[in-house]
């Protein structure tokens, strides 16, 4: 046996929602990541929250992506499959490179099992058609057993460590440490339940010494640091990163931070994690519903602090009422959606990018809001801070999208020095002008055309605002035709101003040429990894993904002005396709659409783009 080395590799942990297959694919990409490779992940998630054992609906997975490069996306077929039942065979046989390597534990074979996963035969790789592939069966759940046999632990407990078996084979198999696993395993239990922490290292063991006594695998393989730029570096998740850039921008405003939300998946993590860091002034309240928490987050607007709440689609829906108050009242708020697919309560556990027109227009009367997306899951971070100082700055409230795919991936982040982000200057007023008889809460600034903010108990800065209409400057309720008029121009205009605040729009490669890529959000891995494979082939092709979505940023149009044919790639039925043809009608645009609640795969963007080309 030979340890041979490779530039990537994918692997895909998968079995039922409680065989723990989420900590195993984090543990393996975590252990990479400390050893220097670059990673992308993508843990898939069953919608059931308990789905009969072994069915085909309760599969969980978890897909990594390492490599000795950098890594844009999490892969888009596995070289090896770890299937902890039929049923996980079944569900992700689709996934598998032709000779890939499948690890299924022999112990579900039976053939109870193979009926439950939904398997017509008793010969699940015949049914699957898997001749050819590199099939290893080894008894996990018997060796799991026999490796804990003299721990004091009941026989429900002992099978929970099967993953730990799993995950030190595929450790051995491409030639990593147990160091991480171990620490983790030890801090996480050794504390308070040592016997059971000692149990998942003894299971982990045993894994990795089947892997290396077996001699089951005719090679291992071994897959070297990434060439990254120098810096400390984590793994982190979308939605980790989201509520880190919101804990920078309320250290860079000098404003508390409050988040009042209601748990809906896939946003949940932002309150948790918001919510651990009391240590840092951060107030969190898990409100009873989606308007409460919108609700009380207005409120600790108003009275000064940076505000933030958190959902994904449906929540967003339930909000808009409130949404419509914060910008009547211009008050600073952050509201972040975490897209699922939909409609109502759609694909929970899934990605979509369909809620881009609720963002832009789900709200009644004229309401225009800041909405900017986030790219990949260290993105969240520099987005969110973006967000927050928009909001801070411009009195106003922002929207900022995510989705599912970007939340719970991971990649390596590059830990930034506070001294590379900008200062945040929101326009608080603490006492009036020398030349003002009075304070007028609406009056602007020039440039941001931003009202100044006044914290209650100011003295002399005594206010009103709400939801109705106010006067242009007083603040005070006026239902003056004409009045109305100039205050939905004055927060139209003000949106719209901030395009002169944000970068402009820059395309990865040519400015001109036969293709251009446009796309948004989570998109990006996908796109550049196909945009740059075929630009190092010759192709006259070149990617512009948008951050800063509504007000568009300037240089957009010259971009576009610059290409034969655009196209359009989105996780939806073409919603930004359709806001580009209202903003710049000039142009034809070509669409990419994908709606079955996973993101795009390279192979089908390439194909496409090959197309268009060609055509």
């Amino acid at each position: 046996m030979k340890t041979q080395e490779v530039n990537d590799v994918v692997i895909r942990f998968s079995g039922d929602s409680g065989d723990g297959m989420q900590l195993t694919g984090t543990l393996f990409s975590d252990t990479a990541a400390l050893l220097g490779n670059g990673i992308s992940t993508f843990p898939d998630y069953p919608a059931e929250i308990r789905a009969p054992q072994g069915t085909v609906a309760g599969v969980s997975g978890f897909q990594v992506h390492i490599g000795s490069q950098r890594v844009l996306t999490p892969g888009d077929y596995c070289d090896v499959l770890v299937a902890m039942n039929p049923a996980a065979l079944k569900a992700n046989a689709c996934w598998l490179k032709k000779d890939s390597t499948i690890i299924i534990d022999a112990d579900t074979l039976d053939a109870k099992s193979v009926a439950r996963a939904g398997f017509k035969s008793e010969d699940p790789f015949a049914e699957l058609g898997l001749d050819g592939y590199n099939i290893l069966t080894p008894a996990i759940t018997s060796m799991t057993r026999d490796a804990l046999a003299e721990f004091d632990m009941d026989a429900k407990s002992v099978v929970k460590c099967k993953n730990m078996f799993a995950l030190g084979i595929c450790l051995y198999l491409y030639d990593k440490p147990l160091d991480h696993p171990k620490n983790y395993i030890q801090k996480k239990f050794g504390a308070k339940r040592p016997v059971v922490a000692e149990a998942n290292i003894a299971a982990l063991n045993a894994g990795y010494n089947y892997g290396s006594n077996t001699h089951a695998f005719a090679n291992t393989y071994r897959v070297e640091a990434a060439n990254l730029p120098k810096g400390v570096y984590r793994n982190i998740n979308g939605n980790q990163a989201t509520a880190w850039g919101l804990l920078a921008a309320s250290e860079k405003s000098g404003r508390p931070l409050f988040c009042g939300s209601y748990p809906i998946t896939p946003a949940t993590v932002i309150l948790e994690e918001l919510a651990k860091r009391k240590d840092l002034g951060v107030k969190t309240v898990q409100a009873e519903d989606e308007i409460a928490g919108i609700c009380t987050s207005i409120g600790a607007s108003f009275a000064g602090h940076l505000a933030v709440t958190s959902t994904s689609g449906p929540g967003l829906s339930l909000k808009s009422e409130a949404m419509g108050l914060a910008v009547m009242a211009e008050l600073p708020l952050v509201i972040v959606d975490v897209q699922r697919g939909g409609p109502s309560t759609g694909l929970p556990t899934k990605t979509e990018q369909s809620d881009l027109r609720q963002a832009l227009w789900g709200r009644n009367g004229e309401c225009p809001m800041v909405v900017l997306a986030a790219s990949s899951p260290s993105d969240c971070f520099n987005t969110a801070f973006q967000a927050a100082k928009i909001a801070l700055e411009h009195m106003t409230p922002v929207i900022m999208l995510s989705d599912g795919f970007i939340a719970n991936g991971s990649q390596p982040w590059r830990i930034p020095s506070m001294s590379d982000y900008p200062e945040i200057v929101p326009p608080i007023i603490t006492e009036l002008d020398e030349n003002e008889p009075r304070f007028l809460p609406y009056k602007r600034d020039d440039k941001r055309l931003a009202r100044r903010w006044a914290l209650p108990g100011t003295k002399g800065l005594e206010h009103r605002i709400g939801g109705l209409e106010k006067d242009f400057l007083k603040g005070t309720v006026s239902h003056n035709p004409l009045n109305h008029q100039r205050m939905v121009e004055a927060r139209a205009a003000k949106v719209a101003a901030v395009a002169d605040f944000v970068p402009r729009q820059e395309v990865l490669g040519e400015n001109s040429g036969d293709l251009l890529v446009v796309g948004w959000g989570g998109t990006k891995g996908h796109l550049q990894a196909v945009v740059e494979k075929m630009q190092t082939e010759g192709k006259s092709i070149s990617l512009c993904h948008l951050t800063y979505i509504n007000p568009l940023p300037h240089g957009l149009k010259e971009i576009l002005a610059g290409f034969k044919k655009i196209v359009v790639c989105e996780l939806n039925d073409g919603q930004l396709a359709d806001y580009l043809r209202m903003n710049f009608q000039e142009f034809h645009y070509e669409q990419m659409n994908k709606l079955q609640g996973q993101p795009f795969t390279t192979v089908e963007l390439e194909a496409k783009f090959n197309t268009l080309i060609e055509k």
